[in-house]
């Protein structure tokens, strides 16, 4: 089969791979979309640490089901589907208690950190675990499908965070999940959605998804222009995602007194924590980490539109341009978000 191969840091190169093998309680999946994440792009050069070549990056994909394994009995050739990008043990202390996203043994499609190396998407096929499959609605298209995943992370992130009806968030940078963060806080009831970001084409496009404010960090004090929106109160609840210093400080001085903070972003291993700003104002931080069994949910929000994903989408495109596609993301090129990919 076809492959995109991380062959080394920073070179992508076309090449033939075996077609994966797949055990008793695996299905193989003939790739029809797979979309490129920022993670995707973080780790082309090696600086995370998690995408050690070689390795077939990608884990935003959805596709047709080609062969299933001898314990799988409900899926058939040709059936429509997408995965979950987390490969879950089901066995351990955290599965059982139904925290898969926290999984002991957990391993992520497309990444590769060391203790184990998973192929993922960037290819004509891939094998995955039959636990971590969901069928597609005939409504929903392969490239909708493939945004899936990073719907499914925004979800998360606002299922943690204590949303009461009428509520006012903060969203603090607005790339492709903290767009789907803004229409996710929309449908949980947020009234306002404050919206933060230092690219002026990007707040157009948080207005777009649903932000009743939007504020440029570079224009204004993004704090003190929070409270200047909030009656000098703050926000009762922001979600940070980036996963640096600066912006985490943004969400945590944007919000009120016994307010929550949901770390999203995690560009940064390590931050410098306002401590006393916390503690003195009894501010709640909680940490997101991926999703955790919202894809059916994401699905049927995509599905009857309460979560629109097609104006997220730049671009469609061969896998044999992902190469030149990564560059450009990689470059920061103005007016790019998510980037599909089609073995």
């Amino acid at each position: 089969m076809n492959a995109l191969l991380l062959t080394q840091y920073m070179q992508l190169e076309m090449v033939e791979m075996p077609v994966p093998v797949i055990g008793p309680d695996d299905v193989l999946v003939r790739v029809r979309a797979c979309g490129i994440c920022g993670s995707d792009v973080h780790g082309l050069d090696g600086r995370t640490g998690r995408r050690i070549p070689p390795l077939v990056m990608g884990h935003e994909a959805a596709g047709e089901v080609v062969e299933a394994g001898a314990n799988v009995t409900d899926l058939r050739a040709g059936d429509r589907v997408t995965f979950d990008s987390t490969v879950y043990c089901g066995r351990c202390f955290h599965c059982l208690r139904g925290e898969q996203n926290l999984c002991d043994n957990r391993e992520v499609l497309g990444v590769s950190p060391g203790p184990y190396r998973r192929h993922g998407a960037f290819a004509e096929f891939v094998a995955v675990p039959r636990r971590i499959i969901y069928r597609l609605p005939e409504n929903l298209s392969f490239e909708q499908a493939a945004m899936i995943e990073a719907v499914s992370v925004a979800v998360h992130a606002v299922s943690l965070t204590p949303i009461r009806l009428g509520d006012t968030a903060v969203v603090v940078g607005t790339g492709m999940i903290g767009l789907l963060a803004i229409q996710a806080a929309r449908h949980a009831g947020c009234s306002r959605v404050i919206a933060v970001d230092p690219d002026e084409g990007r707040l157009k496009l948080a207005r777009a998804a649903g932000a009743t404010d939007a504020i440029n960090p570079k224009a204004t004090g993004a704090v003190d222009a929070i409270l200047a929106l909030t009656e000098g109160r703050g926000a009762d609840v922001a979600l940070e995602c980036v996963g640096a210093t600066e912006p985490i400080r943004t969400a945590i001085g944007g919000v009120r007194k016994g307010g929550a903070v949901t770390l999203v972003g995690n560009v940064s291993p390590e931050i410098e924590l306002p401590l006393q700003s916390i503690v003195s104002r009894q501010i709640r931080v909680q940490g997101s980490c991926a999703s955790n069994g919202e894809y059916p949910a994401c699905i049927e929000l995509i599905s009857r539109g309460a979560i629109q994903v097609d104006t997220l989408i730049s671009a469609v495109a061969p896998l044999a341009e992902g190469a030149s596609w990564f560059d450009r993301l990689y470059r920061h090129e103005p007016n790019l978000m998510k980037v599909i990919l089609r073995p």
